[in-house]
Formats: C-alpha cells, structure tokens, sequence
C-alpha cells in the first residue's frame, strides 16, 4: 500500500503489524505470558510446594514459639493446657458424673488424658486452619508462594506441640502402672495417619474459612459437639451397652474416636481390642487418605482466588 505525500511523491505505507488481529488471549499464548497468581496444574503445585519445605517447617516453628512468647511460662502451656482440661473434665466426669465406670482409675486417668490430648491435636489443627488464610492475607497479598503452605504449616506446628505434651503423657500412662512394650510403636503409624488427617481438615477449613471469616466464630461450637461425640470423656462401647449394634459402630467410626482409640490401645494396658470397632486400622487410613487428598484437591482448586477481593 503506498500513499501520496505533500510534495506529491509517493510514499511506502508501513507494514502491518504480524500481531494485528490476534486476541489478548492468543498474544499471552505467543508470547509465553500467564495470569498473574493463576492456579498451576496439579503436579505442578505439588512440586512448588515441595520446594517450599523448608519455609512450611521454619514457619510453623516459628509460629509455635511465638504462640506463647508472652506468656510467664512461655512453651510449658502447651502441656499445661491440655492437662489442666484433663483436671476439669476428670473432676466432672470422673469423680461427678461417675462416666469412668467399667474401667479402674489406672485405667480411666490415662484414659482421660490420653482423649484429651489426642483430641486437642485434631482441633487445634481445625480451628488454626479456618485462620490459615484469613489471618494470613498481608503474607498472602505480598508474596507468591503456594497457598497451601499455609495450612500445612499450621497443622505442623500442631503436631509439634503434640509430640511435646507426649513426654507428659508417657508419664501419667507409666505412674498409673502401664509400661512401655512393643505395642507403644503403634503409636507412630496412629499418629502419622492422624496428622494426614488433620492436615485434609486443616485444608478443608482454610478454604471454607477464606471465603467465609465469621466462620472462625462457629467452629468453637461444633469442635465441643465433636468432642462429646468422639468418647473424649467416656468410652463410647460402655456408654452405649445396650443400644443397637450400628449406633454403636456408627459412633465409633468417627474419625476422632478411631484415632484416640488406636492410641488408647497402644499405651494403655488395661484397654484392650474389644473396646475398638473392626477393621479399626482400615478406617484409620481410609478416612486418612480420602480426607487429605480431598482437602488438598479442593483447596487447590481455589487457589487463584486467596487474597482477591
């Protein structure tokens, strides 16, 4: 194409452009560009978050010395808690409300503090990852990294704080006359398919709590209805003598119940298989396993839109 200048001669127009006609969405595909902070592919994801291993492990220590810096005590509260929780509910269980029957106090203290440590580790880890990301959103807004590391993290630090209090609870089991055996290496395969499992809630609840905050206000409520449900206090096969049959598997099937259980069973002499559902060790990994990898499916799937809005 040529046209005629103001002097009236003839002038080579300049040539169009080898991207005129192409759409904003072919031009990222030519050039190799991507949506800022856009959701990568799975194994892509899981790689990234590989990389971020060491951040996820510092991150969820620090966040577990900073839990109780200003605190007189400082780290000794993350034991003391949960036993002061056993007091309180030994007091009105135990000794008020008599639950403890079927079992001798050698076997209903340990009993009691093993729940409620066990249990404290799966609620914890809910109701820290309800937070993960709302409570997290400068951290999230200012750097790219994958979101997940978050809720991780926190259910790491969980587990952490556990393996602490643990030392405490090896003593209680020992004084009232249960001793070490082969059995308390059960305990490792519980704990891991427990904290697979909590990591999956975690997860879940970060989610769910990033798009709905007063979310975070609800959950106290249903973790204490979970509690009660879950034979922190009572164990479910003496408290539920005389009901059918499925009510009975039914209960202890929860997920929280199987795992105290399990660990129940390794640590404590007097509390034998007959108190735990069949196929005990199959349901601890089924719900493991269905629970972690369903949490980390749906939490990846919102992952461009943590942060935004």
């Amino acid at each position: 194409m040529s046209e005629t200048t103001h002097d009236g001669g003839v002038a080579l127009g300049a040539a169009p452009s080898p991207d005129e006609g192409l759409t904003p969405v072919q031009l990222a595909d030519k050039y190799g560009l991507s949506v800022s902070g856009a959701r990568p592919p799975l194994g892509e994801y899981i790689r990234q978050l590989w990389g971020r291993r060491h951040f996820i492990l510092a991150f969820s220590q620090a966040k577990l010395t900073a839990q109780y810096n200003q605190a007189k005590l400082g780290q000794l509260w993350q034991v003391a808690t949960p036993l002061l929780n056993a007091a309180v509910y030994y007091f009105i269980f135990g000794l008020i409300l008599h639950t403890s029957r079927g079992m001798s106090q050698d076997v209903f203290i340990p009993f009691l503090v093993t729940g409620v440590f066990v249990f404290t580790f799966t609620q914890t880890s809910v109701m820290t990852g309800v937070r993960a990301i709302s409570g997290n959103l400068g951290l999230v807004r200012a750097l790219h990294f994958p979101r997940a590391s978050l809720p991780i993290s926190f259910a790491l630090q969980q587990l952490q704080q556990l393996l602490f209090s643990m030392l405490v609870l090896f003593l209680v089991v020992v004084g009232f006359g249960s001793y070490p055996g082969l059995s308390w290496l059960l305990i490792v395969p519980a704990l891991a398919l427990q904290f697979l499992f909590n990591t999956g809630m975690a997860l879940i609840m970060a989610r769910l709590g990033a798009k709905t905050p007063d979310l975070a206000q609800l959950m106290p409520f249903v973790t204490r209805t979970w509690m009660y449900a879950s034979g922190v206090m009572f164990s479910l096969s003496i408290m539920l003598e005389g009901k059918p049959d499925w009510v009975i598997r039914l209960m202890q099937l929860n997920p929280a119940a199987i795992y105290m259980d399990l660990i129940r069973f390794a640590l404590i002499d007097g509390y034998d298989s007959s108190h735990l559902p069949p196929h005990v060790w199959a349901g601890a990994l089924g719900w493991a396993v269905l629970v972690f990898v369903g949490g980390f499916v749906y939490f990846w799937k919102a992952e461009e839109r943590y942060g935004r809005g």
